[in-house]
This record gives C-alpha cells, structure tokens and sequence, in this order.
C-alpha cells in the first residue's frame, strides 16, 4: 500500500539500499535512517513500522526500542540484525516487537513481518477510530440518557429501570430510543458491543437524576 511507510534503520548503507529496493518493490514508502538518532530526529512521533538492526553504534536497537516505547506513539518493529542471541530476541519481543529475523534474512520472511508489522498498525488505529466514534456518541447523550445506557447495558427491563431511577416506564421507554438512536445501534446487542469496544462499564448510578 503506497500511503504506508516502512522505516529503516540501519547503519549499513547497503543494507537500506537493498532494503528499500525490496520493500519499494512490495508496494511500500521507505524512509532510510542510519542510526539511532537520525530515526529519533527525523520520524513521525505518532508512530508506524520499523525494520530495526540490533548492532549499531552510539544507540543499538533495543535502546532505541526503548526510547520510542517512551516517547508514545504506535510503533511496530521487526528487528532485522547479524548478530543475534537468545537473550537479545526474548527481550526484544517482550518489549513488544513483531519479530527478531537474521541476516541475511529470507525476502519472503521480511516481507512477511513487515505485513504482519502493518496489520497490527491498522487493527489498532482502527480500535481507537471505533472508541473514539463510540465516545463521540456517548457525548451526545443528556446525564439522565447515559444513567438509563448504564441500566440498559445491565440488561434491565424498561420497568426495572423506571423503579430504580423513581420514574415512570413511559419516560424510560422514550429515553431508552434517544440513546439507541444516538448511539447509532438498533438492538441492545449492538450496544453492549459497541459499549464493550470503547471500555465502558455498565456502572449504575443508585442516585436518581432530574429528567
């Protein structure tokens, strides 16, 4: 995909050549880095997918692994290195990477976990799309609106909740419709699903609120 872009670190300056020759050919932006710090310097802090040598001078890689995990961002790394032990590639994958390949690596392998790299990206940018769709709606919702969500979610009947908040079940019923309307969903279902995505508990509120 042509709007994805795979950085490259390494301080081998055939290594990127070759690197982004292989990666340009799969349909990928390359951005080339050759150290540590040029990366730091110059990349998008609000992350992507990097193709990372281990030994390098001044910074290795898992320290730059480090200092990207505490700048913030969302980064996925394939570590890609020639000299490699088993210490180095535990740590570098309990750390969060994708994978820890060898040089000189197959191209399939690469290719492989830079996809696998960039799958992960979409799959989280696209959660945090939803939750923030999902909290846009919630926004929209009056207190006595997300008080009723709450009970809904619950799974309380509509006479339930009118007994716990002191109201009747008329009123219950039409503010119950505000909140699937708004909370674009047209089964309960659908919003304990939508709910569940974005982290919101179905938490009741024992103190009844003005309508």
């Amino acid at each position: 995909m042509a709007s994805e872009t795979v950085h490259v670190v390494d301080d081998e300056p055939q290594v990127l050549k070759s690197l982004g020759r292989l990666l340009r050919a799969s349909g990928w932006e390359v951005a080339h880095h050759s150290s540590a710090q040029e990366f730091l310097a110059r990349a998008d802090r609000a992350g992507g997918c990097v193709l990372l040598d281990y030994d390098m001078p001044g910074m290795n890689g898992l320290e730059l692994q480090a200092a990207m995990a505490a700048r913030g961002g969302r980064w996925k790394i394939v570590f890609l290195t020639g000299r490699a032990d088993i210490p180095t590639s535990v740590q570098a994958m309990k750390e969060g990477a994708v994978d820890f390949l060898v040089k000189p690596a197959d191209r399939h392998q690469i290719l492989a976990a830079v996809e696998r790299a960039l799958a992960a990206l979409r799959a989280e940018r696209a959660h945090q799309e939803q939750v923030e769709d999902v909290a846009r709606r919630v926004s929209a919702l009056s207190p006595r609106e997300r008080q009723v969500m709450g009970y809904v979610i619950a799974g309380k009947l509509n006479k339930q909740i009118a007994e716990s908040l002191g109201t009747a079940e008329k009123t219950v019923k039409i503010q119950r419709a505000r909140v699937m309307r708004k909370m674009g969903v047209s089964s309960v279902a659908g919003l304990v699903r939508i709910t569940e995505r974005a982290g919101i508990e179905p938490v009741v509120e024992t103190a009844p609120l003005e309508a």
